[in-house]
């Protein structure tokens, strides 16, 4: 329970009506989750405008509103606050809320098209080795000191993040892992945070069906380097074009990684197989236990981070030689006839390449690679042809078939893809709709020592159709597929 005045410290208003000296009992902007005493902020949406729900906030109990216009009829007691713009205040006003978390600790955001969730796990599972507690909030699941919390979101609403944050700080955490989503940045869902550090992975083709241009979405990540204050650090990997942009207009101590060009911090692949990675990383060769050259930056992200955060290095590299990463980010197994099956969340064209040139660059001799990639429904349409076209160029058959198809038609889907398969293509690639047959065909394919991907789905434990989730699991397929062979 906190006063109104406290919490609206450094928002700034245009008009507020009543008194700010009133109790709150919570910070609320679905109307479904109004609790009496609680202060309603009425935020303009994508779909659902709050400020049509603040008559139905005030009949609940709802003491206080901020709203950017006032309603025509509103009767009872109530103090409102008149704002620019709702969403933005609603992350400050949180924050003061749950009295700044994040000034409590040190909370390092990870952004970019491929590698958050890895790079984001790899810290927590780091410092956590090194003996700090610390919470991770992720795209695969939110973690406080080892207890796993459900994740629904990259980067939960304002509220639920200083929430989580809060709770960390209550159990001691001394350090923050998260995840920062271009929707999380352009929705303000990180506003009155205050970030010890910001780490960049790549950018490519993604969430184009929100942002609208590629500009637009690397100007979304770029805000979140723009808005770091001048204690934190800017971590960038200058491999990625885009790398050097991020840092145009951070306050914060700028520094690089790479692997081919001059930074900051640089390594360098000197083995690379299913077995792991032997890096000459800061001048140091270690063994790693993951894959693929797209680990190698994931892997110099994380001990650069760790370096910023001044830990020793020699115990950084020592516990990360032992970590594995994400679940479902190059998982594989060995099945029958040494036929190897590798699940990955890849969801985008670059992603699925760097997957696929990974096990290109391992593979050593005349295996076959077989491919079981779909695209979801409801998101970003363009990249369903470029996606089956790279599947197509780097696999030696491929099938296509569903992976979430929510609301959308998953033959419509396929077909999408299907226009990305060139002629040369066409006698090697098949469409399963039902994406558990399609994954007990790439294993009847399979012939000794092929390589089966499947890819898109990678740890989510469900498939999404019509709006409802059933269980399926990549992982869980292909083992049981296995089984039988």
């Amino acid at each position: 329970m906190r006063y109104l005045s406290d919490i609206l410290k450094g928002v700034p208003f245009t008009e507020l009506q009543g008194s700010a000296d009133v109790e709150i009992s919570a910070v609320v902007f679905d109307s479904r989750k109004v609790v009496p005493g609680c202060l309603f902020v009425a935020v303009q949406g994508t779909v659902v405008d709050g400020h049509d729900y603040i008559e139905q906030a005030v009949k609940q109990g709802a003491v206080a509103i901020i709203c950017e216009e006032l309603p025509a009829h509103v009767t009872g007691e109530i103090d409102f606050l008149m704002v620019a713009n709702s969403a933005k205040i609603l992350g400050r006003v949180a924050a003061n809320f749950y009295d700044n978390p994040s000034d409590k600790l040190k909370l390092v955001g990870v952004t970019g098209t491929n590698g958050k969730t890895t790079v984001a796990t790899l810290l927590y599972q780091l410092f956590r080795e090194l003996g700090y507690k610390c919470g991770l909030l992720s795209t695969v699941e939110n973690q406080i000191n080892g207890k796993i919390i459900p994740s629904t979101h990259t980067t939960p609403d304002p509220v639920a993040l200083n929430s989580l944050l809060n709770d960390m700080v209550e159990q001691g955490c001394d350090y923050a892992f998260m995840e920062v989503s271009s929707h999380a940045v352009a929705q303000h869902r990180i506003e009155g945070l205050n970030f010890a550090g910001g780490i960049f992975t790549n950018l490519t083709h993604d969430h184009l069906d929100y942002h609208k241009t590629f500009d637009n979405y690397r100007d979304a990540k770029k805000a979140f380097f723009d808005g770091l204050p001048k204690s934190a650090f800017a971590l960038t990997n200058v491999d990625d074009r885009n790398g050097n942009v991020m840092l145009q207009n951070t306050k914060a101590h700028k520094k690089s990684y790479a692997l081919k060009n001059m930074a900051d911090y640089k390594a360098k692949i000197l083995e690379n197989q299913f077995g792991g990675l032997l890096l000459m990383i800061d001048g140091e060769e270690v063994w790693f236990r993951m894959v693929g050259s797209f680990n190698a930056y994931n892997l110099l992200a994380v001990y650069t981070a760790g370096m910023l955060l001044e830990q020793d290095k020699s115990k950084v590299l020592t516990a990360l030689s032992k970590l594995s990463g994400a679940e479902g980010r190059f998982d594989y197994v060995v099945g029958p006839d040494r036929i190897i099956g590798i699940v990955d969340y890849a969801h985008t064209p670059d992603a699925v390449q760097n997957v696929l040139s990974t096990i290109h660059d391992i593979r050593k001799g005349n295996e076959k690679v077989i491919t079981v990639i779909g695209c979801g429904g409801d998101r970003d349409k363009t990249k369903r042809p470029i996606m089956a076209k790279v599947a197509c160029e780097w696999s030696d058959k491929v099938i296509l078939t569903s992976d979430n198809p929510r609301t959308e038609d998953p033959i419509a889907i396929i077909k999408d893809m299907e226009e990305g398969v060139d002629a040369a293509f066409k006698r090697s690639t098949v469409s399963i709709v039902n994406r558990r047959e399609a994954i007990k065909t790439a294993c009847m394919l399979a012939q000794p020592g092929d390589i089966i991907l499947l890819a898109g789905k990678g740890h989510e434990k469900y498939q999404e159709i019509n709006g409802v989730k059933n269980h399926f699991d990549d992982k869980e397929e292909l083992l049981n597929q296995f089984k039988v062979m």
